[in-house]
């Protein structure tokens, strides 16, 4: 069938950010081909402002072609990305959460509001089985099993996202201090976990499709600096291991991992995520990763002023990864309280940016200027901007402690103006 092009008469009109959402009702599905069909050979002018979704001028099957791309591989990713870690939104919003702008109006889709403020990048975490984690972990948001995540995911692409997932390889928190195996999974022979590695990896990439929530983006574990899956998979960032952990063992999983995600999703890049408890580790890390072999795409760092430093430690340290790799690198995680100290509290910068709404968002601000010093870097991700246990009663608390560094106050659900700033990093 031949449609002959329809010259526009009204101007392209971006939805929420969202040129692809045609029909207008916040997500890309096959509704947006039918509305372009129903212009096409109806002359339904209904979505005339939003048709041309190429625009390319007219309204043509080339659009339809377009649509079907979305559906079928995602929204093409933009060259920088900004956004945030909302693992915990689904748990908020079933305990009642009320969220509101900084102007004391409710919102009533927060996935959407992210959006309008200039947000075009979401990741969520994984477990493997949270159910054996710990009630004190389960307390502080391990919750998120793979049906969890699809139905989450799903949303997220639909919504127009890019998503990256974030798998922890572990039943619980992976992280620096903690790289435990799965209770299911072989705890120290090398070639099965391989195999584990693999088949679970396979096995979420291929659940994650079919469930409409392709990654853009994936982590192959989170906060590696240490390595994963210890003590067999535990190194030294800057070279070497303890007793019983190798590189050589590392970089096996990591294959393991890759091979599986380059196989059912080719288009999906590879993260591998560190932290910088000093400014040497980040850059160790990445540069043993390229004499190992390491299969990735993108360098990811963490970055809490609290734990990791000033201004002038990030510097550093983005300064010595761009040395030991050619890849981008993305800012995973960040944070900054806007009460009190988080817990553990190394550094102090509240002469410069005190912990209120005003010292977050000065900070904010700040870390973006530094940031722009390194064109490399092409991500910025803030940990648990969602977090809101405002109108939710003290019984049915979604967490055991409130997460100080929010883009919501706990108190009065209203957005933090550091959240209006994200958007300047693009």
């Amino acid at each position: 069938m031949i449609i002959a092009a329809v010259v526009l008469l009204a101007p392209q009109l971006a939805v929420s950010g969202n040129v692809y959402d045609v029909n207008c009702d916040g997500a890309i599905t096959s509704a947006d081909v039918t509305a372009l069909y129903n212009f096409m050979l109806n002359n339904d002018q209904t979505y005339v402002a939003t048709a041309d979704v190429n625009g390319d001028g007219a309204i043509t099957s080339a659009d339809v072609t377009v649509i079907y791309d979305v559906l079928l591989n995602g929204m093409p990713v933009p060259e920088r990305l900004v956004g945030g870690d909302i693992s915990m939104l689904t748990k908020y919003e079933e305990g009642g959460a009320i969220y509101k702008d900084r102007n004391g109006n409710i919102i009533n889709n927060v996935l959407a509001f992210f959006g309008d403020q200039g947000w075009n990048a979401m990741r969520v975490r994984l477990f493997v089985n949270p159910e054996n984690a710990s009630e004190t972990h389960k307390r502080e948001g391990v919750v998120q099993d793979l049906a969890y995540v699809k139905a989450l995911g799903k949303r997220i692409k639909e919504s127009g996202y890019a998503l990256v997932l974030d798998l922890h390889y572990s039943d619980t928190w992976a992280d620096p201090g903690a790289q435990g195996v799965p209770a299911a999974w072989p705890k120290n022979d090398v070639e099965a976990l391989q195999d584990s590695v693999y088949n679970y990896t396979k096995r979420v990439m291929q659940e994650m499709i079919a469930a409409g929530a392709r990654p853009d983006f994936i982590q192959l574990g989170n906060e590696i600096t240490g390595g994963m899956l210890w003590p067999t998979g535990q190194v030294y960032p800057t070279g070497g291991a303890p007793e019983g952990g190798s590189w050589e063992n590392f970089a096996a999983y990591q294959h393991s991992a890759s091979t599986a995600v380059r196989e059912v999703s080719p288009t999906t890049k590879i993260i591998l995520h560190v932290e910088m408890h000093n400014i040497n580790q980040p850059g160790g890390f990445f540069a043993n990763c390229e004499s190992y072999g390491v299969d990735y795409d993108v360098m990811g760092l963490s970055y809490y002023s609290a734990y990791h430093g000033t201004f002038a430690n990030l510097n550093a340290a983005l300064n010595k990864m761009e040395v030991a790799s050619s890849k981008p690198i993305m800012i995973m995680e960040c944070g900054y309280g806007y009460a009190w100290a988080l817990p553990g509290t190394n550094y102090d910068l509240t002469a410069t940016y005190p912990y209120s709404n005003e010292g977050q968002k000065n900070f904010t601000v700040a870390m973006i200027a530094a940031l722009k010093q390194h064109s490399r870097v092409k991500g910025l991700f803030w940990w648990w901007p969602e977090a809101n246990e405002f109108n939710i009663p003290w019984s049915n608390h979604v967490t055991g402690s409130w997460w100080n560094g929010s883009l919501f106050n706990n108190n009065n659900g209203i957005a933090q103006d550091a959240l209006y700033e994200m958007k300047q990093f693009l």
